[in-house]
């Protein structure tokens, strides 16, 4: 069974058009699919194809959810080539995303952090994930 679970990892913004092109952009993910005046959400999910993850952005129609909570609302990717890493660091600044320091100070010994139009923060380390 743990071979067919795929996670999805849900958001709302407030700005669901930047968001979309900063993730696609920034760290190279696919439109997988997305829905307009869906109940009064409109949404996209973001990926890479056949991946057992992908993001969703919601956004609800007169309605405003503000920025990140805290610091530590973190997605992380583990990139463990350096010019691969470097590469998509440099993509994500043009993307949009800002490189802030890491509330965390472990993320900066491999990693760099940026932060969204929303606040919330993508980790990029250089490093391969181990258990």
């Amino acid at each position: 069974m743990a071979d067919a679970l795929v996670m999805r990892v849900a958001r709302p913004t407030d700005n669901l058009t930047t968001i979309k092109h900063m993730y696609i952009n920034g760290l190279g993910f696919t439109l997988l699919g997305e829905f307009t005046d869906h109940d009064s959400f409109d949404g996209v999910m973001l990926g890479q194809p056949n991946a057992p993850y992908h993001l969703e952005f919601t956004a609800k129609v007169g309605h405003t959810v503000g920025t990140a909570p805290t610091q530590e609302n973190l997605l992380v990717f583990y990139i463990p080539e350096q010019d691969e890493w470097e590469h998509r660091c440099q993509q994500m600044r043009q993307a949009g995303f800002i490189e802030v320091p890491s509330f965390n100070p472990y993320w900066e010994v491999h990693g760099k952090t940026f932060e969204d139009v929303d606040g919330y923060r993508v980790v990029l380390q250089n490093a391969t994930w181990t258990v």
